[in-house]
């Protein structure tokens, strides 16, 4: 059975699923950033995946990416996949601008500036929003507010 590491538990606030993937929000306000995380039990690595959930993942991961760009007015999207200190094997997809506080240099090593209960209601809306009225939408978004 499928169990979210502790410290994504931790980090991140669930937005909804995908066919493959749970999506989080990361609890950072200084960067739109989710994290997809294959509901595969005991996976590290994305050759671990079948060959089916390791293509799904990766449409999963690029049909994020492209929205999270156009929602967002991204000038970059990073996406990594870590997993140094959390072994689940989990994409992080972040917007970057050329004029952030990290720019060009990585977000990872920043502190966190977690979001206010007001500000994380009005990302979450807009995620719903925008990732939900999408037309060209591949497959069921399932939000959870």
């Amino acid at each position: 059975m499928f169990q979210l590491h502790p410290a994504l538990a931790k980090d991140t606030f669930l937005v909804g699923d995908l066919p493959l993937c749970t999506v989080r929000l990361m609890n950072d306000c200084q960067f739109p950033w989710l994290i997809l995380v294959p509901r595969v039990s005991n996976i590290k690595e994305i050759y671990e995946l079948s060959d089916a959930d390791q293509v799904q993942f990766l449409r999963e991961s690029s049909w994020v990416s492209s929205q999270m760009a156009k929602i967002f007015g991204a000038d970059k999207m990073n996406v990594a996949a870590l997993g140094n200190q959390v072994p689940q094997l989990h994409f992080h997809h972040v917007v970057r601008y050329q004029n952030d506080a990290r720019w060009p240099n990585p977000v990872w090593g920043c502190p966190a500036i977690a979001y206010t209960p007001e500000v994380l209601q009005h990302m979450k809306q807009t995620l719903m929003m925008a990732l939900r009225g999408h037309h060209e939408m591949p497959f069921d978004w399932k939000m959870v507010v």
